[in-house]
């Protein structure tokens, strides 16, 4: 939270074409009692305006010339470079304490540019994006940064109206806000990551939190629906975490099937890229989701099938599917840099997978659980067990891992309660 007052606002945008919009949104940010910094990201032309940052230093903070960039090919490698040149300097300027949130508006072109600059932020840091695509599938998920604010640019093709400027003043007055109330986290303890789905799917959460926590750890549990394994691969990258439990794995699966509700293709790779130590489940792996509201898709049209809700929809996976999803997660647990374990439930690996449910399907669960006995090599850890995943021996044996990897210091030592400040 900043006692700074005004908070000052890194304001972004191409100021040769959107100079009513940003002057506008400068005097928005003023009136919420903010002070405007102005990043000028503009290629051909310049604003009417001095920017605090212009097409020239943002040119430099990418190692280049504006005359650069003007030659490199087209708009979309000089639209790259200035992506590059904003991203580190907006870093910069945070690092250095120069500003206080972030925010930028575009269409596809600035929206581009301003998720390079989001994704280079720092978790907590106010950052909201007014976009003419926002929540749009043309954003891929891996471009997402965790804690990312959007609202959609109603109106934002060309020119103010009254419209636009509706949105425009939102967005300001949004991230003012935020500038005056965000608290970056400081955690007093080692963090580690935890996935699930709802607790009705999968619910080994309920008995792993407070073990966690009662042995001096903050949990923080992420909702494997599509941007909750964004949200934990995005903090991975920046090294957020002292360890992953990564037991809910549909993302990876969806992502495999073609599904919309997926992570993006890095899912699975950041904190093992980033030596961080995980523990791998198959939670769900053997689901495909798709939209509830759109005709179950053609290729899952004779699968067991279970709705969630008016959003969310599942159908299982065939077994030749669940060894190819097998084989996909053996091939990213071996590219890891830090240590693996792998826990195999036999006994099932969801709530609706057991007999009498919906899902209940023995034959592709053998499928994958052979495929996956045999993909797993070492130095990956492979713990097969017979328990259902949602039975406390599954849990146990995540807890007995995750012990043995404390007491060989490859996770970091809780902080007990009485410790912490």
């Amino acid at each position: 939270m900043t006692n700074r007052s005004p908070p000052r606002i890194l304001l972004i945008g191409t100021g040769d074409t959107k100079a009513d919009e940003l002057l506008f949104m400068q005097r928005c940010i003023g009136g919420a009692g903010g002070e405007a910094v102005m990043m000028d990201i503009s290629v051909l032309g310049d604003p009417p305006y001095a920017a605090a940052h212009d097409k020239h230093a943002v040119a430099a903070a990418a190692d280049t010339t504006i005359e650069a960039v003007i030659a490199s090919g087209d708009e979309n490698s000089s639209m790259t470079l200035m992506a590059r040149g904003a991203a580190r300097l907006t870093r910069r300027l945070c690092d250095q304490g120069e500003i206080d949130a972030m925010i930028a508006i575009g269409g596809t072109m600035g929206t581009d540019l301003a998720l390079d600059v989001a994704l280079a932020l720092p978790l907590g840091f106010p950052k909201l994006i007014v976009s003419t695509i926002a929540f749009s599938h043309l954003i891929p998920p891996e471009r997402i940064a965790a804690d990312l604010m959007m609202i959609l640019w109603a109106g934002g093709l060309y020119g103010l109206n009254g419209t636009c400027a509706a949105v425009l003043s939102q967005g300001c007055g949004a991230i003012v806000g935020a500038a005056r109330s965000a608290i970056r986290p400081r955690p007093d303890r080692p963090i580690v990551a935890l996935t699930s789905l709802g607790k009705s799917c999968l619910s080994y959460m309920v008995d792993l939190k407070p073990q966690l926590e009662a042995r001096g750890y903050e949990v923080v549990v992420f909702h494997t629906t599509g941007m909750g394994g964004r949200a934990m691969e995005s903090i991975a990258a920046h090294r957020g975490f002292a360890a992953v439990l990564d037991l809910s794995l549909q993302e990876v699966a969806n992502q495999l099937m073609g599904s919309v509700v997926n992570s993006g293709s890095d899912r699975l790779t950041n904190a093992g890229r980033n030596g961080i130590p995980q523990i791998v489940a198959p939670g769900a792996i053997d689901m495909v989701d798709f939209p509830a509201w759109l005709p179950v898709p053609t290729e899952l049209a004779d699968r067991p099938f279970h709705a969630h809700n008016r959003l969310l929809a599942s159908a299982t996976s065939r077994p030749a599917d669940r060894r190819r999803i097998a084989r996909a997660i053996a091939a990213k647990l071996s590219a890891m840099n830090a240590p693996v374990a792998f826990v195999l439930p036999a006994g099932g690996i969801q709530q609706w997978d057991q007999d009498g449910e919906p899902l209940h399907d023995p034959e592709g669960l053998d499928a994958f659980v052979t495929e996956m006995r045999g993909a797993l090599h070492p130095p990956v850890e492979l713990h097969e067990i017979e328990d259902h995943i949602n039975d406390k021996g599954f849990a146990a044996k995540v807890l007995a891992i995750f012990d043995r990897w404390v007491a060989g210091g490859i996770i970091p030592a809780g902080v007990p309660h009485a410790e912490q400040r």
